[in-house]
C-alpha cells in the first residue's frame, strides 16, 4: 500500500534579527563617544583610548588565565590604561615604558598564561601608541581617525548584515563558523567604498591611493577579526565579554583595528615622519 501523504516541506529558516535593536543602539553610542573623543583630542582622547584598551585587556587577562581576575591582573589592566595617558605627557617612549613595566609584572606572575599576558600587553601597547600618534594634535588627526574608523565600522557592519542575510559558503569554518564569503565580500565592498568617499571628501590626494588604502585596511580589519576568533577558539570561549549589548566584548569590537591601525602608522610615519602620521596618511 503506497503512502499518499505529501512529503513534509521544511519552511525556510528566517534570519534572526532579535539583536538588531541593541546592536544599533550600542553602535550609535560608540560612534558618538569615538567622534567626540577624536574631536576633543589631547588628554581626553588618551583617556578614552586608555579605558577602551584597559577594558579589552581585562577580557584578554581572563581569557588567557582561564580564571577570575586577581590583584596582579587588575594592576596590569591599570597599567594598560595608564600607558595611554603617558603618550601626551612623554610621547611613545612614555607609553612604551609603562607597557614594559606591565610586561615585567606579567612575567613575575608566572603560570602558563605569563607569555600570553606579555603578548596581549605588547599588542595593546602598539595599538594604543598607533592610535594616539595617528590623532596627534592637528585637525588632520581628526580626519585620519574618521577615515580609518569609517572603513573599519562599515566593513564590520556590512560583513555582519550581508553574511546573515545571504549566507552561503563559510569563509573559515574551522576558525569562525558564522563568517561567510558573502559577508567578507560585502564588508570589503562597502568598507572600501565608504573609505574612498571619506578620502575624497577630506583630501585632494589621488583617489586611487585612497581606494588602495581603503581596500587594504578593510581586508586587514577582517583578518584581525579572524585572528581574534582563532584565539577564542584556542581558549574555548565564545565571546570575549558581554559589556556591549548586541556586540559582545571590547575585544570583539577592537579586533578589526589591530592590523589596520598599525598599517596606517607605518605608512603615515614613512611618508611624513612619526610626528605627522595623519598628514603622512592623507596627503600625497
Amino acid at each position: 500500500m503506497s503512502d499518499s501523504r505529501e512529503p513534509s516541506v521544511e519552511p525556510p529558516r528566517r534570519r534572526a534579527w532579535a539583536d538588531l535593536g541593541p546592536r544599533l543602539a550600542s553602535a550609535l553610542v560608540l560612534i558618538a563617544i569615538t567622534v567626540g573623543a577624536l574631536y576633543i583630542g589631547s588628554y581626553f582622547f588618551a583617556a578614552v583610548v586608555g579605558v577602551a584598551f584597559g577594558g579589552a585587556y581585562r577580557e584578554w587577562e581572563t581569557m588567557v588565565s582561564r580564571a577570575p581576575l586577581t590583584p596582579p591582573g587588575i594592576v596590569l589592566i591599570g597599567l594598560v590604561a595608564l600607558s595611554a595617558l603617558g603618550f601626551p605627557l612623554w610621547g611613545a617612549a612614555g607609553s612604551g615604558v609603562v607597557i614594559a613595566l606591565a610586561c615585567v609584572v606579567a612575567l613575575a606572575m608566572r603560570g602558563e598564561g605569563a607569555w600570553w599576558r606579555v603578548l596581549g600587553l605588547v599588542i595593546y601597547g602598539i595599538i594604543i601608541i598607533a592610535a594616539l600618534a595617528l590623532r596627534g594634535d592637528t585637525l588632520a588627526g581628526v580626519w585620519a581617525g574618521l577615515y580609518l574608523g569609517t572603513i573599519v565600522w562599515m566593513t564590520d557592519s556590512a560583513a555582519f548584515f550581508t553574511g546573515r542575510q545571504i549566507g552561503g559558503e563559510k569563509l573559515a569554518p574551522d576558525i569562525s563558523p558564522s563568517k561567510t564569503w558573502s559577508g567578507a565580500l560585502g564588508g570589503l565592498a562597502l568598507g572600501t567604498g565608504a573609505g574612498l568617499l571619506v578620502w575624497i571628501a577630506v583630501t585632494d590626494s589621488p583617489w586611487w591611493i585612497g581606494l588602495a588604502l581603503s581596500a587594504l585596511i578593510s581586508i586587514l580589519g577582517q583578518a584581525g577579526d579572524l585572528c581574534e576568533s582563532a584565539l577564542k577558539r584556542f581558549f574555548r570561549i565564545k565571546d570575549s565579554g558581554d559589556i556591549i549589548p548586541g556586540h559582545g566584548g571590547l575585544m570583539d569590537r577592537l579586533d578589526s583595528l589591530t592590523f589596520g591601525i598599525v598599517l596606517v602608522l607605518f605608512i603615515g610615519a614613512a611618508n611624513a615622519g612619526f610626528d605627522s602620521v595623519a598628514e603622512g596618511l592623507l596627503y600625497w
